[in-house]
Formats: structure tokens, sequence, C-alpha cells
């Protein structure tokens, strides 16, 4: 098969020919159709991130069909089109596991020896890719491989955002950063019916977040707070600077829901955290059920992801557009 392999770190995306791996007991055999590139996967190539040794296949927006079937699978069968999201396999027996937490980001990094698709096994930017069968979600019919890609990780991290927020039903929505996040982050909030107010320092994206399903576009939190204010604030910035300054615009009682992950400090101004009430919470995946609720309203039509699209003889440039910024908004490889 033909696979993306990074040789070393900070070393290009080159396609090159690796085994076909086998459908072991419990596992799936998945013929790829499309992967997403996560920011994630940006950091893991260039060294910031470091869980397996190189070389890597990376990718955790794998999508395709189901080709071949393990023993023990009864969940799963040849001809089903699924997803193969990040948080794919939990030990089941450490510390950890035996809290019976449902599988999600945290159950990734707490289990000792989870199964992380692109992480510490092989991902999805590849023909074919082995996976725990139970690790995988059915793709809702209507959904196009590339548009379900980036719902696995993008469209899945601010659904679960946005649900744990429980915002009140007429409810103010801010999104900060409109990008790989924040374009899903308006869409989902308006497919909620939500107030959505965008927050963007760039003056050639407020269009966009208007045709997105932004009510309201404003640059900055003093901005935000003249125009009535926010409930919950969606963190989904490369700058953790441009969220504190958004919550100058956040109401008494308001939650900032943090998915973004930046490399700037984020300092919290203590006086309104507890003069306000505010709370400030930490948000990622949160459990398979939202990742079907996302794929769901994708698959309706009321969010559409802005994609990219590369075919695989072109995923060194994928790689380029999305560690430089020039994609818009999430690159997709299709296999």
């Amino acid at each position: 098969m033909k696979a993306a392999v990074i040789a070393e770190a900070g070393a290009p995306w080159v396609l090159a020919d690796r085994e076909v791996p086998e459908a072991g007991p419990n596992d799936v055999l998945v013929r790829i159709r499309a992967c997403g590139i996560c920011g994630t996967d940006v950091w893991m190539a260039g060294g910031t991130l470091s869980f397996h040794e190189f070389p890597l296949i990376l990718g955790h927006e794998g999508v395709g069909e189901v080709v071949a079937v393990g023993d023990g699978v009864t969940s799963r069968k040849v001809g089903d089109r699924v997803g193969v999201p990040m948080a794919q396999k939990v030990c089941g027996v450490c510390d950890f596991c035996r809290q019976r937490r449902p599988l999600s980001f945290v159950s990734a990094v707490n289990c000792v020896n989870s199964r992380l698709t692109g992480v510490n096994v092989n991902g999805g930017f590849a023909e074919y890719l082995a996976a725990d069968a139970n690790g995988t979600v059915l793709l809702p019919d209507g959904i196009s491989y590339e548009d379900a890609a980036p719902t696995l990780c993008a469209g899945y991290t601010v659904w679960a955002a946005l649900r744990k927020a429980g915002p009140r039903p007429g409810a103010r929505i801010a999104v900060v950063g409109v990008g790989g996040l924040g374009h899903l982050a308006i869409q989902y909030a308006k497919a909620a019916g939500y107030h959505v107010t965008a927050v963007t320092r760039t003056p050639g994206k407020h269009d966009l977040a208007r045709r997105l399903g932004a009510d309201v576009v404003v640059a900055d939190g003093a901005a935000l707070k003249e125009a009535g204010g926010a409930d919950v604030l969606l963190h989904t910035a490369s700058s953790h600077a441009a969220v504190v300054d958004a919550m100058a615009g956040l109401r008494p009682w308001g939650k900032v829901v943090v998915m973004g992950v930046a490399t700037d400090e984020m300092l919290l101004p203590a006086g309104p955290l507890a003069f306000q009430g505010y709370e400030v919470v930490g948000s990622a995946h949160n459990g398979m059920e939202y990742l079907v609720e996302a794929l769901d309203l994708v698959a309706s039509g009321a969010v559409r992801p802005m994609v990219d699209l590369f075919p695989k003889e072109r995923v060194g440039e994928a790689y380029q557009a999305a560690s430089t910024g020039r994609a818009r908004f999430k690159a997709v490889v299709t296999f």
C-alpha cells in the first residue's frame, strides 16, 4: 500500500510503500478514502509533541470502508463506512480504566496503555488501516468521506465543547478564532439555535464568519461586550491572549471552554474569575456519542467543513498548507 511516512522530526511527508496491515482479533481493516490533517499532526511531525519514535504514519481523521474483519468482531461488517478517531482503545485494567469512564481524549491521556490512532500506532495517512472495531464510528448516510474526515477531530472537538458548556436556551455563544476549529464552531452553535458572535482580529474573515452563520462579528473583548456579551466563550484560537482579551465581553457566570491549544501562556484575570463567577473548563472529545451527533449534523447539511483537497500524491503539499496556515480551513488528503 501507499502511506505518507515521516522519517524524522521536521522531515517532509513522503509517499512510500508499506505492507498492508492485517485485521487482528477484534480489529477491522479499513480501506482509507480520506484523512484530514490536524494541528496535532503538525506538532508531532515537527517534533513539538512526541509519543512514538520516527518513522511515523500520522492521521486520526481517517475514514473509509471496512474490507476485512478479525476474529471476534460482531459490531462491524465488510462494507461498513467508518471513521477511526484518535482514542481507539484503552487497556481496561489500569487504575484509570477501572473507573469505567467514557472513551475520550481524557482516556487517551490517562490510560497507561491506550491505543491512539496516528499517535502511538499507525494512522490514517495510508491506503489501509487496522483498528479496533469498537474504536470506529459508523458514518451516517449522506455524508461524504471528504466532509466526514475533518469532523472526526475538529468537528468532534467543537461540538463536544459546546455540549459540555451546556448553555441554556437563548444563550449567547462567542467563538474566538475563525480557523480550522472556529469555522466549524460557528456553524455548530448556529445549528443548535444559539446567537453566535465571532471574535477575530483578521478583517478578511469578517464576511466569511457572517456567511458561516455568525450574527455578529467583532475584533476583541471590548467590542464583544458592547455587542451584548456572551454566556459562553469557545476557545478555538491559536492565541490564549486573544481568549483572555475576549473575556472582557463575558457575562456574569459565563464559561470559557478551552479546546484550542497555543504556545503562549494563558494568564487568567483573577478578579473577574472570582467576582463574576466565571468558569474555565477544558474539553476534548468527551465521548463517542458527541462524535455521532457531530457527524449527523454534517450529514444533515446544517454544518459543512471547509476543506482543501489533496490527492495522496500531493501529501507533502497538503502538510505544508496545513502547517503554514494556507489551507482554508482543513487540508484533507484523499486515498
